[in-house]
């Protein structure tokens, strides 16, 4: 099973730089994209249902903003849209695809470096998400929860790691609550599951020469729980062309659905 997990930053604008040709020749099972950046109506475009695939999306209410979507080859048995959170679910940031014995999410967490009200917002985001990662952990099924987390986790997963501790995204509480999440939360990181490298970033910034200089951070997640740690056969960053700010994440697993 391929699972391919990317931050479009934009459907529209990704669809522009040949994301959409790209991905009818990644033989991908399922596809989890964040921040789509539209309404559904404005997809009517066939492009946006890729042939072959169930589409499903879930829109930030606000035009232009947030969003997430699956694609997904077989058809769920059902679809969630949102985590029944009224004010984060008007921001369009999760939806998960059940199938039997297996959920895989598409999920975008809030960013903080825009305003310390939304590094509040993320912070409070990231305290009611971890009683739903517990909950999940009770259900007799596997997880698959694709996304921009939005939080480099170590040091080994951002370049300049000494000059951004005090920025969202690499805080000290951020990645403390990544240490619970990989820790006694019990979740598996996908990717370091089989890469333990320097230099995997999933994002980089459009100032300076970031992407040419590698200058990174590594903030998109298959976080996945820990019966599926030995079902994980491949894992990449595929780099070669550019859709978005973000790269595409992709995973294979030892797993039929």
């Amino acid at each position: 099973m391929r699972v391919i997990s990317l931050n479009i930053n934009g459907i529209r604008a990704g669809a522009r730089k040949g994301f959409f040709e790209w991905l009818a020749t990644q033989d991908a099972d399922i596809v989890c994209l964040q921040e789509t950046k539209a309404q559904e109506h404005q997809l009517s475009d066939g492009i946006f249902r890729p042939e072959g695939y169930h589409a499903y999306y879930f829109d930030a209410r606000k035009p232009g903003y947030s969003g997430v979507a699956i694609f997904t080859r077989p058809k769920p048995r059902r679809v969630i849209r949102g985590l029944g959170w009224p004010d984060m679910d008007a921001e369009g940031r999760y939806i998960q695809a059940d199938f039997k014995g297996l959920s895989i999410a598409s999920l975008y967490l809030p960013s903080g470096s825009s305003s310390e009200q939304r590094q509040a917002v993320k912070f409070d985001f990231l305290e009611r998400l971890a009683p739903v990662l517990k909950s999940f952990r009770r259900k007799r099924r596997e997880f698959i929860l694709c996304g921009d987390w939005n939080i480099a986790h170590k040091k080994i997963d951002i370049k300049n790691w000494r000059g951004n501790q005090k920025n969202s995204g690499f805080l000290p509480e951020e990645r403390a609550w990544m240490d619970e999440l990989f820790g006694s939360l019990g979740y598996v990181d996908a990717f370091r599951v089989l890469n333990q490298a320097p230099d995997q970033y999933t994002w980089w910034s459009n100032r300076g020469q970031a992407w040419a200089k590698n200058v990174g951070w590594r903030i998109d997640y298959q976080v996945i729980t820990p019966g599926l740690r030995d079902k994980v056969r491949a894992v990449s960053i595929y780099k070669k062309q550019r859709f978005s700010d973000h790269a595409p994440l992709i995973v294979e697993f030892d797993v039929t659905i």
